[in-house]
């Protein structure tokens, strides 16, 4: 398996989110912060893009940020560079993107949500969006019951047909993993569309 996949793609972490559901677990940490284990997630997220040959990350902050740049000012990740924006009122995950936009230099960059983890095989996504020459790869996981998200309809030679409302009782089906490569013109494409990526651009 290739471990360097990542060496030369910018990985652009969104963390910005309020965190509203687990608040009342975490209290004043954000989400990305949480212990595991004795560990920040944050750990264990930049060990896992290591693990791809990671070597450039892009933050895009926001509520509570503060507390992510003072952890990550205090424990620098070895061997990958860091880079902070921070946005300064709540824009949704296309404006968050836009506002990282000047801090993204490779082609293409990946995308993710901070507040998630699938743990895929990068390399195969990678080398899956270069073999088939497109602008935007989606990553997508099964689930046996989807009813909590969206799914997403896929056709045979693995393009993105529809995205479908959650619904109840949806069984099982394809989701949206939350990690994404975008060549330029999408993230310029992004920039247009309004402030969520899923509802706005994805629709």
């Amino acid at each position: 398996m290739a471990t360097d996949c990542l060496r030369d793609i910018d990985v652009v972490v969104l963390a910005g989110g309020l965190g509203t559901r687990i608040s009342p677990v975490l209290k004043d940490t954000p989400k990305i912060l949480a212990p595991i284990g004795g560990r920040t997630y944050l750990v264990f997220l930049l060990s896992w893009l290591k693990s791809f040959g990671a070597k450039r990350v892009v933050f895009g902050l926001g509520h509570l940020a503060g507390a992510v740049s003072d952890y990550l000012a205090d424990n620098p990740p070895e061997g990958i560079e860091v880079t902070i924006v921070i946005e300064d009122k709540a824009l949704g995950t296309a404006g968050a993107i836009t506002n990282v936009r000047s801090e993204i230099c490779s082609n293409p960059a990946l995308i993710m949500n901070g507040d998630s983890f699938v743990d895929a095989d990068l390399c195969d996504f990678i080398a899956l969006h270069k073999a088939q020459n497109v602008e935007a790869s989606l990553l997508c996981t099964y689930v046996g019951d989807a009813s909590r998200y969206g799914t997403v309809n896929i056709d045979t030679g693995n393009r993105i047909t529809a995205f479908q409302e959650k619904k109840m009782h949806a069984g099982p089906g394809f989701i949206n993993a939350g990690i994404y490569l975008f060549s330029p013109d999408i993230l310029d494409e992004i920039a247009d569309c309004g402030s969520s990526l899923e509802n706005d651009f994805f629709q």
